[in-house]
């Protein structure tokens, strides 16, 4: 039988705030996102979902097996301790949980769908496939019933990577496009593209000012029910190399009337 008391370093009359200290302090050594292992952090997480309710610990402290009188030789105590023992064991895995954080993109975020990952146990390394749900956010946990190790349920933190490209705001999506001076004082028609690479063909009137923001509905990210939010161009400027020198005169003409 796994000793949770020994798993956390404390000592079996340990008080609820010397478990939750004790837990706080493995846990972050163990913590997958600083390096930890993820098998033993799995590990910490059940002693301390274990001690840290006071059903569940009043359960694990109690004896296995009860005092008795003299055995009835009629009986085989054993076996029927067996049966039962192992029958609360697989009471107790069904509502154990196995923890992770998983790191994914906005791509990812963008696409959704099934994919494989692997899962950190004792024994070593399992895949499993989950679905990842469309327009998830950071921080938002998932509930994935009986595919963790030995068919406990998987419950997974999403964590989602900084994009340098893409600005996220809820399920709009804001992009920075650049186009030259001219094509901004002239305006006229461009193609840019959304997160999952459908070109767009966008509008651009004469004489739009740098930092400009168009709105192309229902291109950002999609959700599982709704719509789905709005891409956000902001053009940008940029200057050719060779400007003709008559274009100079005439915009400093310009610049002194």
């Amino acid at each position: 039988m796994t000793d949770h008391y020994q798993i956390l370093g404390v000592a079996k009359n340990a008080t609820p705030e010397d478990i939750k200290r004790a837990y706080r302090r493995l846990a972050s050594q163990h913590h997958p996102d600083r390096g930890g292992d993820t098998a033993k952090f799995q590990e910490l997480q059940q002693a301390y979902d274990t001690l840290s309710d006071p059903q569940k610990r009043a359960v694990y402290d109690t004896p296995s097996r009860p005092s008795f009188g003299p055995a009835n030789p009629g009986f085989d105590f054993d076996s029927i301790f067996s049966v039962f023992g192992a029958r609360f064991a697989q009471q107790q895995q069904r509502t154990q949980h196995a923890r992770m954080t998983l790191w994914i993109t906005l791509q990812d975020v963008a696409q959704g769908g099934r994919r494989p990952i692997s899962v950190g146990t004792q024994q070593g390394t399992m895949t499993v496939e989950i679905e990842i749900p469309l327009g998830i956010n950071d921080g938002d946990t998932v509930h994935y019933a009986r595919i963790g190790p030995m068919g406990m349920d998987l419950v997974i933190t999403f964590k989602i990577h900084a994009n340098p490209k893409w600005q996220r705001n809820g399920l709009n999506l804001t992009v920075d496009y650049e186009l030259s001076i001219w094509d901004l004082i002239l305006g006229g028609e461009t193609v840019v593209q959304d997160i999952q690479g459908t070109q767009l063909s966008l509008t651009i009137p004469p004489r739009t000012k740098p930092m400009t923001v168009f709105r192309i509905r229902g291109r950002g990210l999609s959700q599982r029910s709704g719509p789905p939010g709005d891409l956000l161009v902001r053009v940008q400027a940029t200057l050719p190399d060779n400007i003709p020198q008559n274009i100079i005169d005439a915009i400093a003409q310009t610049r002194n009337q």
